[in-house]
């Protein structure tokens, strides 16, 4: 199967909010907001235009209407002290897990976040999402904290969340050393 990644674009609301509403409670716990609520993606939406957030769609070429089986978001405030730091934000359809949608959208957030200057990336997620701790981990992330009973699923059970971390340069110096 087939994919592109653009920019989320304010006319692709109700194609992300379809997507989003494929997913599991557990897959969105490590947003801190239920990307299900309408008001949440108006937000996420409001941050694009002020330019807090670059967030970005993989749609699948090969179904009907494209419809979005990912998205990424690079996160940053600019005017905080972490100015130089930006969290990566990952969500990737369960059907489309494995088959390179992740992947892409993390190497296009690698793009955005060196065009940017950013000098760490992080991300968040339960450390039982195993498939994405090795996603992010391939692509160099180490884990920096884990933070117990962190979050809670609407049945109030508790999770813990992972940290990791990405340091570009760290990262280059290490391909370099190896020739990669």
């Amino acid at each position: 199967m087939s994919h592109t990644i653009r920019r989320f674009e304010p006319a692709d609301r109700e194609r992300v909010a379809a997507f989003v509403a494929t997913l599991d409670e557990h897959d969105l716990l490590f947003l801190g907001r239920d990307l299900r609520h309408p008001r949440v993606i108006e937000a996420w939406l409001d941050a694009i235009g002020e330019g807090w957030i670059d967030s970005l769609i993989a749609e699948d070429l090969d179904g009907d209407g494209k419809p979005v089986v990912g998205t990424a978001a690079l996160v940053r405030d600019p005017l905080g002290w972490s100015a130089h730091v930006g969290e990566v934000r990952l969500l990737v359809s369960p059907e489309r897990r494995g088959a390179g949608v992740g992947r892409d959208l993390l190497e296009a957030v690698f793009a955005i976040a060196h065009g940017r200057g950013l000098a760490k990336l992080t991300a968040r997620m339960t450390p039982d999402q195993n498939g994405s701790v090795a996603l992010f981990e391939s692509l160099g992330f180490r884990a920096e904290a884990l933070l117990r009973d962190q979050v809670r699923g609407r049945d109030g059970t508790a999770h813990d969340l992972a940290i990791l971390a990405h340091d570009p340069a760290r990262v280059a110096a290490q391909h370099r050393a190896f020739g990669i």
